[in-house]
């Protein structure tokens, strides 16, 4: 039973119904809906995400969009980023084998500092939105020495 001579439950149990009954006259007043579509410390091949760098943050938000048989170079992200697969479909290889098939509407969490590439084996062009945390003046992208077309460095 809920002591009320006990400040801190008192102020935990008060707390939480504002914030209950805020949520529940949220969704039912305005119609909003929140969906979360990934919440994790892995990348989508299971590795843990490593930390945060140090220096001055800098958030990158990139529209890719690949066209129907295009296959993205080989290539690395130095920092964490996750995206949305808007519409169509796309696939991503690591070099060591490991693949996910995206599907529209569906998330990814990116591996970090592993070499991989893109390719869009669908009928329609892939569209994503990607979200890069990094550091002021580093790359979120980087080429493998193999050269060709990559995404862009910053």
């Amino acid at each position: 039973m809920l002591s009320w001579s006990d400040p801190v439950k008192r102020i935990l149990f008060v707390g939480l119904a504002i914030l209950l009954s805020v949520h529940v006259a949220a969704a039912d007043e305005s119609g909003v809906h929140v969906e979360t579509l990934s919440r994790t410390g892995s990348s989508w091949d299971g590795n843990l995400l490593p930390d945060y760098p140090e220096g001055n943050p800098e958030i990158t938000i990139l529209r890719i969009t690949i066209p129907p048989g295009a296959i993205l170079p080989l290539h690395r992200h130095p920092v964490i980023n996750a995206g949305v697969l808007l519409r169509g479909e796309l696939t991503v290889v690591t070099e060591s084998g490991r693949t996910l098939h995206l599907k529209a509407c569906e998330a990814i969490v990116e591996v970090v500092n592993t070499w991989h590439y893109g390719k869009n084996d669908g009928n329609e062009t892939a569209e994503i939105i990607v979200f890069y945390a990094g550091v002021r003046g580093e790359p979120i992208t980087v080429k493998h020495e193999t050269g060709g077309m990559a995404l862009p460095d910053r």
